[in-house]
Order: structure tokens, then sequence, then C-alpha cells
């Protein structure tokens, strides 16, 4: 009998692949043929579609929508609303997916343009609109986003900020 003070507020499909420690929250998607790995958080309002990679130690936060062929590493944080893309000529019949390293920062409300790689251990600011590859280890931002500064310089100001 179904609960109906308390229904069904996720939908992760009996085809994904879902690891050990995983947290999906409420009102998630996560579609067939998806991969998750250990330690990885969902959150709420999270689209997480048909046949995506999402490495181990990821935190993708809620309301990101995650497309068909999009690839995340290992220790990834997507901030809120963060939205990557697939389809360059909407409505085309051919797509490519985002490749997101290990080690990535999105900011929230970042838009990533599809076919885009983002090298290890960069950064995205937040709201920043990602049109080209991003090299590994620098701080990216804007419309268009441009590099600003490197990684080790966004590791100084984090600490200075948590003294």
């Amino acid at each position: 009998m179904e609960n109906k003070a308390n229904p069904v507020i996720n939908f992760v499909s009996p085809k994904a692949k879902i690891g050990k420690n995983v947290k999906i929250w409420h009102f998630a998607y996560v579609g067939e043929n998806t991969s998750i790995g250990n330690n990885v958080m969902v959150g709420s309002l999270t689209h997480v579609d048909y046949g995506v990679k999402i490495g181990d130690n990821c935190r993708i936060e809620g309301s990101v929508y995650i497309p068909p062929l999009t690839e995340i590493g290992n220790d990834v944080f997507v901030g809120p609303g963060a939205t990557f893309t697939n389809d360059p000529y909407p409505m085309s019949k051919k797509m490519i997916g985002v490749i997101v390293e290990d080690g990535v920062i999105i900011g929230g409300r970042s838009v990533i343009k599809p076919g885009v790689r983002i090298g290890k251990n960069s950064v995205i600011a937040m709201a920043s609109v990602v049109t080209k590859d991003v090299p590994p280890d620098v701080v990216v931002m804007g419309h268009p986003a441009i590099v600003k500064y490197s990684r080790e310089e966004y590791n100084i100001k984090k600490d200075n900020w948590n003294l």
C-alpha cells in the first residue's frame, strides 16, 4: 500500500550504478546507465540524465542539470543551479558531453558549453559561462569565462578567508 502522506520523492533508474555511501536528496532524478561513484552527494531537485559518469567523493548541490554524455571526475564540487549542456546546435541529431577532471570546483549558476573540458583542479567562479576548454590549475570567471588567476592564488585567498 502506498503511503499517500509520504509519496516517492526521487527517481533512480534501476539501471543506474550507485556506489557506496551515496546520498540523493529530495526530488532528484538519476537516469538509466548512469554511474555514480562512492561518497557522493546529489542535492535536491538535481537532474542527472542517462549515461552520465560521476566519480568518487563528489558533491553535486541542488538544482543542477547534468545531461547525457557528461563525465565528472573524482573530488568535484558542483554548486547550486549549475547547468551542463550537450547540444551545441539545439535540436541537432548529434550531442557532445562536458568532461570535468578531478578536483574541479564549479560555482553556482555556472553554465558549461557542450564539448568543453575543464582541467584538473580548476575553479569556475559562480555564474560564469564557460565556452572554451579550461586549463588545469586556474580560476576562470565571467561571460565568457576567462582565466583570472591560478588555483594556488585561489587557495591562498580561501585560506585567508578561513582565518
